[in-house]
């Protein structure tokens, strides 16, 4: 049986890509299915670190953050291809999120998530909740 060698995975910090790369990976997320092309390209001109996986010219994996550089960082948007899943991927991008040289005097982390396992397992705290949210659509429907 022939080995098959599996493509190399690049990182980078690429905050100018293609949407509709990042609008294909969308795609595959309950939580961000209905983002549009024009949606995510305001959204990359406006976030002010991110992180891509790639195999070849396929992005595969996606982390943002936005920040103060000094006291708050929010991470955002961490998805990865579900062919990739399972592969380290997700992990490898929220660890070059926090190493990362622009972020080293950050005091804070936050981030909003629907799997805190993952998070947890990388050192994130679910203790020390204490947040709220606004949500324009919620508001929108007292009427």
């Amino acid at each position: 049986m022939p080995l098959t060698l599996k493509p190399a995975i690049t990182f980078s910090e690429k905050k100018h890509l293609d949407p509709s790369k990042l609008v294909r990976l969308y795609q595959q997320a309950p939580w961000a299915k209905g983002r549009t092309l024009e949606e995510a390209r305001e959204m990359l001109r406006h976030t002010d670190v991110a992180v891509t996986a790639w195999d070849s010219d396929l992005l595969i994996g996606f982390g943002r953050v936005l920040t103060d550089y000094v006291y708050r960082a929010t991470i955002w948007d961490v998805i990865v291809d579900k062919a990739y899943q399972g592969q380290g991927v997700g992990t490898d991008i929220v660890q070059r999120i926090l190493t990362h040289p622009r972020l080293k005097k950050v005091e804070l982390f936050w981030l909003c998530t629907r799997m805190p396992g993952f998070y947890e397992k990388l050192g994130f705290s679910s203790k020390e909740q204490t947040g709220m949210v606004w949500s324009r659509t919620k508001q929108g429907r007292q009427k």
